[in-house]
């Protein structure tokens, strides 16, 4: 019988004892994480609307409050994954350009995001896990640095706007986290939501009609695929906020915009979800958004990238990853 695209191989299931071991830890956990999300803003200014198997978020369990702050300093630099060290067709673009060259729709259109960041409180955080999935709860950041080991992985990142970089993102696998939530058969889609925050977000100030929150979304296989990231850190430290903190996604066949920052809400449910800019303009953003030199954006070519830091290159079907996602297509 061929496996569901939920199914994760017995070789990468997680040991009985390391199981137990987290389960037990979220039990103790109890509901600590329950007023964050509020605490970051986002209900005060925004209900989400209610999504099909979506569900109101409860913690995991009733308990006791859970550890203190965390000093999430401390979990970096993380081990390097030697399975994805820095790629022999380019070099590691540099932190500057990768940290102040950014796309942050909640604050501008345009590459000034890191000039219009500070001050905005990416701690508390919790992430709102809902839908079809048997540990529903609200998941606080601390924990999950406790829950889930870190690694680092170098990936080519590829923005639809045809530029690219390298960059060493500080991590872990989003398949792990979905097993620690144990999604229902039925589940075959995953939905992610970052946060809104006008009254912070001079993006959403500024543009009102436009779908907000920002929503992404990938198939139940897409989000297992060993590639696929949830990140907390990069260049060995802490995310900064115009890179997405505290946790966003990271998936290196697609372009950038796939890959949602400043997670607030991850779920799970049986119909394909409707995402930002496939809601914005869906000819030119579609749900799969593979990067492929020979679909061009309807307003320019995707045959070449220029990297950030010099020069240009052709690009690669799927940015070169096609070894371990063109199968999920075919």
């Amino acid at each position: 019988m061929s496996r569901r695209g939920w199914e994760i191989p017995e070789r990468e299931v997680t040991p009985e004892e390391q199981y137990l071991h987290r389960r037990r830890f979220l039990r103790t956990l109890g509901g600590l994480g329950a007023g964050l999300v509020a605490g970051c803003g986002s209900e005060s200014v925004f209900k989400p609307k209610e999504e099909e198997g979506s569900g109101p978020a409860t913690p995991t369990t009733p308990g006791e409050p859970g550890p203190g702050p965390l000093n999430k300093s401390a979990f970096y630099p993380a081990a390097a994954d030697p399975d994805f060290p820095l790629p022999e067709d380019r070099p590691l673009t540099s932190e500057h350009t990768a940290t102040s060259f950014n796309n942050f729709y909640e604050f501008s259109v345009n590459k000034e995001v890191h000039r219009l960041v500070e001050g905005f409180a990416s701690d508390p955080w919790s992430v709102d896990v809902t839908g079809l999935v048997s540990n529903p709860g609200k998941y606080d950041i601390d924990d999950l640095y406790r829950l889930m080991p870190l690694e680092e992985r170098i990936y080519r990142f590829r923005c639809v706007e045809a530029w690219a970089m390298t960059v060493p993102w500080t991590g872990f696998p989003m398949r792990d986290f979905i097993a620690m939530v144990e999604p229902l058969a039925s589940a075959r889609y995953v939905e992610m939501t970052t946060f809104i925050r006008p009254q912070d977000a001079p993006g959403q100030w500024n543009h009102p009609q436009w779908p907000w929150p920002y929503t992404e979304g990938l198939t139940m296989a897409e989000a297992t695929n060993e590639l696929t990231m949830l990140v907390t850190g990069i260049y060995g430290r802490e995310l900064p906020m115009q890179n997405g903190a505290p946790i966003r996604l990271v998936v290196p066949w697609k372009y950038g915009y796939k890959s949602i920052k400043s997670i607030v809400r991850i779920n799970f449910r049986e119909s394909r979800p409707d995402t930002f800019w496939s809601t914005l303009w869906p000819a030119a953003y579609p749900f799969e958004s593979n990067v492929d030199p020979d679909v061009p954006h309807p307003s320019w070519s995707q045959e070449k990238e220029r990297l950030l830091d010099g020069g240009s290159r052709n690009t690669v079907i799927y940015n070169g990853y096609g070894e371990y996602v063109a199968d999920l297509y075919t």
